[in-house]
């Protein structure tokens, strides 16, 4: 499936989003952040005959904001990550989607209000031991999350070079080849990746590695992707074009593709998703017809 996220739409409820969608003919549908509604989930679940919904990160939104970090070394964090996350968890059960879908975990614990902002300089935690914690937590969660039918998938994590300066190396799991190989080698099997195309262009400008090398090497653990674009300084969530980097290097039999595209003309979507879905299916299907023809 294709899916057009409700996260790039921050000034209103997923469930309003939801509606718009819906009336534009939208029915593959992302749940992602979003303003806090009171029973969201059961609003949601409304929808489940006229749409297919899949859960990413901060969804359902909390009604207190906080940050997601299962590598954190706050427990008390911690605790509100596991009641989040498992929330998550039986509400992808809850809808019939397979995969609940979050991002890696940080050395250092952002504000709230940090995210997808400027950081603050802060001692960064010993990367070895968050991964060790890291890895524990989530064969936990994978262990609740097979109970409830879901596949786990992590999201690659964004470095821009703004904040390698600021932290003088990277604070941050998971935006390098090395970090998710090894994260996944030492995760279940029901622990696979989310690549998000748009973060991966930006980290490997900033650690200076082949983005192609990445999804070569962690092929077997990939089973979904955000599709977005940028110019490589900064994850600003761009239109895809024609000329995007990633097409020669997508996976086309997945269940999980999502458009995370800011833009002010919710229509403007629908022209993306046609795009995608050439890209997926109707490429493959011309090359099939005109060699059906040759060989007649």
């Amino acid at each position: 499936m294709i899916f057009i996220s409700t996260g790039m739409i921050n000034n209103q409820s997923a469930v309003k989003t939801t509606k718009e969608f819906l009336d534009l003919g939208i029915k593959e549908i992302e749940l992602s952040g979003g303003l806090y509604e009171e029973n969201i989930p059961d609003k949601i679940k409304k929808f489940k005959k006229l749409a297919s919904f899949q859960v990413h990160n901060y969804f359902p939104p909390p009604k207190v904001s906080f940050t997601l970090n299962l590598a954190t070394f706050d427990k008390d964090l911690l605790n509100i990550c596991y009641e989040h996350l498992k929330n998550s968890i039986r509400l992808s059960s809850g809808l019939e989607r397979n995969y609940y879908s979050f991002h890696a975990g940080f050395l250092i614990d952002p504000q709230p209000k940090e995210l997808g902002k400027k950081f603050k300089k802060r001692k960064i935690n010993n990367k070895q031991e968050a991964i060790k914690i890291y890895i524990e937590r989530l064969n936990y969660l994978s262990v609740f999350a097979k109970k409830e039918g879901v596949e786990l998938l992590i999201e690659n994590n964004v470095l821009n070079k703004q904040h390698y300066k600021i932290f003088e190396q990277d604070p941050f799991l998971m935006t390098s080849t090395d970090d998710a190989l090894y994260i996944m080698k030492n995760t279940p099997k029901n622990v696979s990746l989310l690549v998000d195309f748009a973060h991966l262009k930006v980290a490997a400008k900033t650690l200076n590695f082949n983005p192609v090398d990445f999804l070569k090497i962690c092929d077997p653990w990939i089973k979904g992707y955000h599709l977005s674009d940028n110019n490589g300084e900064y994850d600003t969530n761009d239109l895809i074009t024609e000329s995007s980097w990633f097409w020669p290097y997508i996976k086309k039999n997945l269940e999980y593709y999502t458009l995370e595209i800011k833009c002010d003309n919710k229509s403007i979507l629908l022209d993306q998703k046609k795009l995608v879905n050439k890209h997926l299916y109707q490429d493959d299907l011309l090359a099939a017809s005109s060699f059906a023809k040759k060989t007649i």
